[in-house]
């Protein structure tokens, strides 16, 4: 009989930043992992497994991408800061799987990616975690799921029911090909700095394809005005006014409707309804 499991190795954040005179710079987003539990625990709800390739965006000292060295395939880990790489070099040294870039992640083709990404694990600063889910929603087909640390009014965002003051576009974009499977608050302790706000841990699944870039266009336009009605809305973004109400009507829905009343599926119906391009 087999004994027990080793437990995971440790990367030592705390130990890497002090080697290295790592200062973490607050104008990129930089809140370093300390609680490696929690890397596991991205790993696991990633639903990471060995044959899976995995995209990370802002490694840092590689904390979790050691974690998901160990349990993908292959890890694509894309980091903006080069001060990074001397701490990133000694945690992946035995990692041959780990494929490192510096770059800016939102200028990177994500589709052009070999092998194509299976996952997207990340812990990731406030200001790119949005356009990042979403792009890879649409630029990455291959990906069936989603564990992102993000802060907690992201991911509030994300999971907004329509009729919420949260609701938007983003979170229409999201639950139109995804849905949520696991969702932790995390506090400012498990980051270094302490971030001012509380974080979370979310997963989703891929449920759909990404929405189409006409749906998109749709979606940005109904809530670039959301105080409007969805007739004024579409119409601000140039489409004819009797036609956008004439498909409102189709829909069964009330005239004065605005965007947030709307649940995810409508505005794809009503991309359809409109033939919208984008």
């Amino acid at each position: 009989m087999s004994g027990p499991a080793e437990p995971p190795a440790r990367t030592g954040t705390r130990r890497l930043l002090a080697e290295h005179g790592i200062r973490p710079d607050t104008d990129l987003g930089q809140h370093f992992l300390l609680d490696e539990n929690l890397a596991d625990l991205a790993v696991r709800r990633g639903r990471v497994g060995p044959d899976d390739v995995v995209l990370e965006v802002g490694p840092g000292v590689g904390t979790l991408t050691a974690a998901l060295a160990r349990a993908a395939a292959c890890v694509h880990a894309i980091e903006i800061d080069e001060r990074l790489r001397p701490a990133l070099a000694s945690v992946l040294a035995g990692h041959a799987n780990v494929r490192l870039r510096f770059a800016d992640a939102l200028r990177v083709d994500l589709g052009a990616l070999e092998p194509a990404p299976t996952r997207v694990v990340a812990n990731l600063p406030y200001s790119i975690a949005t356009p990042l889910v979403l792009e890879t929603l649409w630029d990455l087909p291959d990906v069936g799921a989603w564990c992102v640390m993000v802060q907690r009014e992201l991911a509030d965002r994300w999971l907004a029911d329509h009729g919420s003051r949260l609701y938007g576009a983003p979170s229409v974009l999201l639950q139109l090909a995804a849905s949520q499977t696991f969702l932790r608050a995390v506090g400012p302790q498990a980051f270094v700095p302490r971030p001012r706000v509380e974080s979370a841990l979310v997963a989703f699944d891929r449920v759909a394809p990404g929405p189409s870039p006409a749906v998109r266009s749709l979606v940005q336009a109904a809530f670039a005005t959301r105080r409007k009605t969805l007739v004024n809305a579409l119409s601000a973004a140039g489409r004819d006014r009797a036609e956008v109400a004439s498909a409102i009507a189709a829909l069964g829905l009330s005239p004065a409707v605005r965007a947030e009343a709307l649940p995810p599926a409508a505005f794809a119906e009503l991309a359809r309804e409109l033939a919208w391009t984008a």
